[in-house]
């Protein structure tokens, strides 16, 4: 028995610009939002694995000997400002992972398990990069900084989607003065 004819694949339109990109958009009609969360875990793990190993294990390694430096601090550390961008872009990109893992596992059964997990691998992150770091080189202050920001940005944009919904709520309200 002969199968129907199938229907030819078609491509879809082209727009001008950037449309090979635009194909690998979300699309809220065909896609699912718990794929988009798998492969979002999927990105935030990668991202995390590659930054923490870098933060242990700095470019160029660490010093072997006493000669002239410390042993097991990182060479790279000699040329303070190029270090500083990396640790700082590093730290941030850590951080930002670490905190896109906890925000999409959030209610998830042990939940609690990889909230201890994330924390004791920023604890030792931190510890290795306070190792490796010569202290003269760098001002911790603005690594602590750098591992919260993603939290902070998080919260104060939460607090000011909230407060501009309260103000549009107050001011559609016929009652209030505003």
């Amino acid at each position: 028995m002969a199968s129907p004819p199938e229907k030819p694949v078609e491509n879809p339109p082209k727009k001008s610009g950037w449309s090979w990109f635009t194909s690998f958009e979300y699309d809220k009609e065909n896609d699912k939002p718990g794929d988009a969360r798998n492969v979002l875990l999927v990105v935030a793990a990668l991202i995390t694995a590659v930054t923490f190993q870098a933060g242990v294990n700095p470019p160029g390694g660490v010093w072997q000997d006493n000669n002239g430096h410390t042993a097991g601090r990182s060479i790279y550390a000699t040329h303070k400002a190029p270090f500083y961008v990396f640790l700082i872009s590093n730290t941030l990109a850590l951080s930002s992972s670490i905190f896109i893992i906890v925000l999409l596992t959030h209610r998830f059964p042990f939940h609690f398990e990889v909230m201890i997990a994330t924390l004791s691998m920023i604890v030792t992150y931190g510890s290795a990069v306070f190792a490796v770091t010569p202290n003269e080189s760098v001002k911790f202050r603005y690594i602590l900084f750098t591992a919260a920001l993603p939290y902070v940005l998080r919260f104060l944009f939460q607090l000011f989607k909230k407060y501009k919904h309260s103000v549009r709520f107050r001011c559609q309200n016929p009652c209030s003065d505003c």
